[in-house]
């Protein structure tokens, strides 16, 4: 079998459709192409030879490299977002989210921010260990973890991996908080852990919903859980006494944003008690795979769509400004902002702020460290 490829140079027009892969080879998948990264010379297109080569290509599996983590938290300095630190326990997600703003990582590894993104994975085997060796420093200082702010440490491969759960389980014995974001019922298996550390006051988690259309979900979000899934997850959470929230995250203007407050309500029926929104980005390739999906899935909203992410993106479809890179400008953002903060007050969302506790913190031993003895 052979597959002719077709170059495109950097500096050349590269057409949407570059890199499209067969429906059928990516079944369960949710970029439509496998684009070149943004530092790749030199961009490829599969094409067909004329003899139906690539009908002959074997669907695409998920591969997972493991690679040892020397440093496992991440320092950012960010004014948009609540925390300084955070751990990725793994690179590239499975879940397939197409808006996922993690995407653009995959370049540094000369992949591609498209399907290679959800079937090229690498699991940091070692995370736990390298979180215990960075706790025990002597000039580590305490403030709450994040984890799932960049990929789902609850994607799929974690079921075989456990990484998350390792990582937990040290977080637990030193007393440390951490706060978690993620789209999978997964959660659940660590149910043990997530309760005994919200007696102590050391956890919330928080589920991101983006819609209630199951059809919609399973196009944008392949392999995360359902969203009546991630309702039900909530609704464990809390009653197993778990501070929990809802992050109604992406907003797509045009697509799902008329399902806020529908969102917002399911979430306080099971006794969801904080919220949040982000409004969706499209930074660097995440721009093209987005366009491209939308053009595939959702044909007759797609330019709708895409003109109304202009109006609240100063007419581009991303903005990096701080400040407003999360919530958007422009009266269209505007409007969906008034909208959540209404819809949030009349169901009672973040009337308390949960406030993680610090001195309970006490470090692992360092090797060759004399144990204390009180």
């Amino acid at each position: 079998m052979s597959v002719a490829l077709r170059k495109f140079r950097e500096t050349d027009s590269l057409p949407l459709e570059a890199g499209g892969v067969d429906a059928g080879r990516r079944n369960g998948r949710g970029a439509v192409s496998n684009r070149s990264g943004r530092y790749e010379p030199i961009a490829y297109e599969a094409v067909d030879d004329g003899w139906e080569s690539l009908a002959e290509l074997e669907g695409l599996a998920t591969e997972v490299q493991e690679v040892p983590a020397r440093r496992i938290i991440t320092r950012n300095e960010s004014p948009d977002i609540g925390f300084d630190r955070s751990i990725n326990p793994y690179r590239g997600c499975e879940h397939g989210c197409i808006y996922c703003f993690a995407r653009p990582t995959h370049a540094f590894l000369g992949l591609s921010p498209g399907l290679d993104f959800e079937t090229r994975l690498f699991a940091k085997t070692n995370a736990a260990e390298a979180l215990q060796r960075e706790l025990a420093e002597p000039g580590y200082r305490v403030e709450t973890i994040a984890i799932g702010t960049n990929t789902d440490p609850y994607q799929p491969i974690e079921r075989r991996y456990r990484i998350m759960r390792r990582i937990l389980e040290v977080l637990s014995e030193t007393n440390h908080p951490v706060g978690i974001v993620t789209k999978s019922a997964l959660v659940l298996r660590d149910l043990d852990i997530l309760s005994s550390m919200a007696k102590r006051g050391l956890v919330r988690v928080a589920l991101s919903v983006t819609t209630l259309d199951r059809k919609l979900a399973r196009a944008m979000e392949p392999r995360a859980s359902t969203p009546d899934r991630r309702i039900e997850t909530l609704e464990r959470l809390v009653e197993a006494g778990v501070p929990t929230a809802v992050m109604v995250a992406p907003v797509i203007p045009g697509l799902t944003d008329m399902e806020m407050e529908r969102i917002l309500e399911r979430a306080s029926s099971v006794g969801v008690k904080q919220a949040g929104y982000v409004l969706l980005r499209l930074p660097l390739e995440i721009g093209d795979l987005f366009t491209e999906w939308l053009k595939s899935n959702c044909p007759d909203r797609a330019n709708r769509v895409l003109a109304l992410m202009r109006s609240t993106r100063g007419g581009k479809l991303y903005d990096a400004k701080w400040g407003e890179r999360m919530v958007g400008d422009g009266p269209y953002a505007w409007m969906i902002g008034r909208r959540f903060e209404l819809a949030a007050e009349r169901l009672g969302f973040n009337q308390e702020e949960i406030s993680l506790r610090k001195d309970l913190f006490r470090p692992p031993a360092r090797p060759g460290q004399q144990l204390q003895l009180l």
